[in-house]
């Protein structure tokens, strides 16, 4: 299980108002390498955003999605290798069916289905 408590949450205010804090959880092989493409090339993300390394984007339960925004998370964010792309084969597929299905529990729930997204980010996105 991918740790998700207070020590990931954790944000601060900003002096220009509401930062929404969002966790991603990055795909290991192509959005996480993105992500540190970016940082070699000294691009800067948000301080708002979390990010949360996992094997695959197929790997993230719903579960681990919903404590998220329990725990405070305004957003959360997916992302994964582009279809045909993945190492697991069928990965991203399956986060693909998972990110559909918490969209419903989201709605039945009260909560906003707006706050969770998936993309398909590819290792040479960085940008």
């Amino acid at each position: 299980m991918v740790p998700c408590g207070p020590c990931v949450i954790r944000g601060e205010k900003s002096d220009l108002g509401f930062e929404p804090i969002i966790i991603m959880f990055c795909c290991n092989w192509c959005s996480y390498a993105a992500a540190d493409l970016a940082g070699t090339t000294h691009l800067e993300y948000p301080t708002n955003v979390r990010i949360v390394r996992v094997m695959c984007s197929g790997m993230v339960p719903p579960q681990l999605v919903l404590e998220a925004l329990q725990r405070g998370a305004d957003g959360v964010l997916i992302t994964g290798c582009h279809p045909g792309d993945c190492h697991y084969i069928e990965g991203n597929l399956k986060a693909e069916r998972r990110f559909k299905a918490l969209h419903m529990i989201l709605r039945e729930m009260g909560i906003e289905p707006q706050r969770i997204k998936l993309e398909w980010i590819s290792a040479g996105e960085g940008e």
